[in-house]
């Protein structure tokens, strides 16, 4: 028998959060992403939403480098990434999801919302 450590680590529906948003969560895992924890500093994602291509240097510590919209971040931008959301004000931390949309900041700006994601990719 392989020990508990070889699973990946599954969502456990919440008793004090609706079915709704219980199986928001699980299709979030189940549609796929990435962690954020699970990433090194240099990782490279490309991240395909429905209106833009981006593409991500990740820096370590929710830090990265963005690039892809011709308004926000023409070129490489500094900015901390918050994480993904449903489109709605609840927020999956250090999770950038298919499905979702992305939601991150630099110190000049409010948080900036993505179109939703279509894949997201490590290069």
């Amino acid at each position: 028998m392989r020990a508990s450590a070889d699973y990946p680590r599954l969502y456990r529906p919440h008793a004090n959060l609706s079915d709704a948003v219980n199986g928001n969560i699980v299709d979030s895992e189940i549609e796929g992403g990435v962690h954020l924890r699970d990433l090194s500093p240099g990782t490279v994602l490309e991240i395909q939403t429905r209106n833009r291509a981006y593409t991500i240097l990740y820096q370590g510590r929710d830090r990265a480098l963005i690039s892809g919209h011709p308004v926000f971040c023409p070129t490489p931008l500094a900015v901390t990434i918050h994480g993904s959301t449903w489109g709605g004000s609840m927020l999956k931390e250090r999770y950038i999801g298919r499905g979702m949309r992305l939601e991150f900041a630099h110190s000049r700006s409010c948080p900036i919302v993505t179109s939703p994601i279509l894949n997201v990719r490590a290069r």
